[in-house]
């Protein structure tokens, strides 16, 4: 199969134009895709561009950066768009676009730029088209897996937060027995454990029996540690900032389940750690220290306090866990918490699991992707079989 590969230049393969322009004010309402640089930023309601299609970011901190749009798009101008495919596959050309450096042909001064001219000359090799769809079919399985995945977490996230919401932020179980009726989907003895009816409290109207507590009397926002990327091993343990995963590393600060909470840079963004974890320096990590012990339960509640706008810094966004400590929350019955726990925890674990195997999924994907697409493996165009 390798014999049959075309040394070509990159101008041979695909023709790119720049992007079009479409400032926020001329944006109209609608449900096409607008793909720029850093991939999908927003819909309009026309678009230039038929699906599949490719946007390759031109310029800033998204340089070089490969998106694909199955379906048709506005190609903005922050991006390079391909025009024309030369009769090659559209997803083939988009793994074989994304492994390129683009780095090497950086055409700008002051930031990062990409001009077409100075990437056309670049020497490709090219498979057949046959084996560009086999290729395809390989990548393109695997990463629709991980974004199959990636919808259902969505789903399962959606659920439980509706669940919290519902259950500890509308009262509704409170106000269906309030009205005489059921609370609507729970079983006898969960709707057992909501009262029928409401007290004053410094937040106004909660249900009867439940507490307004300080979160400084829940919870203690321990302070994360340096870590640095340069001193981080490769493991199993995942490294949090303020924003989310950084990294990975071999030892654990905390065991996990958790909560991560950014302190400098992001202040204030929530994050759940599934298993063992190491909060960095720009985090808190949440130590329930109350009789409210559900770090499912304090997981959402943390998430709707305005936690970004106790900030007090200056010069760099911060979260002064002293004043966090102020907010107030309602805090339910302990029985309550529990029943919250048994119908959301499958949830959280189905997520982990879908998490796992895309990372799982992207590492196979990586691993096979220059090899595929150098010819060192190769795909049966008929069979789908990967060969060395």
């Amino acid at each position: 199969m390798a014999g049959e590969w075309r040394d070509i230049t990159l101008g041979d393969f695909v023709s790119l134009q720049r992007g079009h322009d479409l400032t926020e004010p001329d944006r109209r309402p609608g449900s096409i895709p607008v793909v720029g640089s850093a991939g999908h930023n927003g819909f309009h309601d026309t678009a230039l561009c038929k699906g599949p299609g490719i946007v390759v970011g031109r310029s800033g901190a998204s340089f070089g950066q490969v998106h694909f749009s199955p379906v048709d798009f506005w190609p903005h101008n922050t991006g390079l768009y391909v025009t024309d495919f030369k009769g090659n596959d559209q997803r083939f050309a988009f793994y074989f676009l994304k492994a390129l450096d683009f780095d090497r042909y950086n055409s700008g001064s002051a930031q990062p730029s990409l001009n077409r001219n100075f990437i056309y000359p670049i020497p490709v090799r090219i498979p057949p088209v046959a084996e560009q769809k086999a290729i395809a079919a390989v990548l393109g399985a695997l990463d629709d897996k991980i974004e199959l995945n990636r919808r259902m977490n969505a789903t399962l996230e959606a659920m439980a937060r509706a669940l919290f919401q519902s259950w500890f932020v509308d009262f509704d179980p409170v106000r269906a027995k309030l009205d005489g009726g059921k609370p609507e989907g729970l079983d006898k003895a969960t709707a057992a454990l909501f009262p029928a009816a409401f007290q004053d409290s410094p937040l106004g109207p909660i249900p009867k029996g439940w507490e307004v507590r300080l979160l400084g009397d829940v919870i203690e926002l321990a302070y994360g540690k340096p870590l640095r990327a340069e001193d981080r091993k490769g493991g199993s343990i995942c490294v949090y900032g303020a924003n989310g995963p950084v990294g990975s590393h071999d030892e654990k600060l905390v065991s996990g389940p958790g909560i991560v909470v950014g302190r400098k840079g992001n202040p204030g963004v929530v994050t759940w750690a599934h298993g063992d974890f190491y909060p960095i320096d720009t985090t808190f990590y949440v130590v329930p220290t109350g009789d409210c012990r559900s770090l499912y339960f304090l997981y959402y509640a943390l998430s709707l306090h305005d936690l970004a706008n106790l900030s007090a810094d200056s010069a760099v966004p911060g979260l002064n866990r002293n004043h966090a400590y102020m907010s107030k929350q309602v805090i339910p019955k302990q029985q309550l918490l529990e029943a919250f726990e048994a119908q959301v925890s499958p949830l959280f674990a189905s997520t982990h699991a879908n998490t796992e195997q895309s990372r799982t999924l992207a590492t196979l994907r990586d691993t096979l992707l220059p090899k595929l697409l150098s010819g060192e493996l190769a795909v049966h165009p008929a069979l789908g079989n990967v060969k060395s």
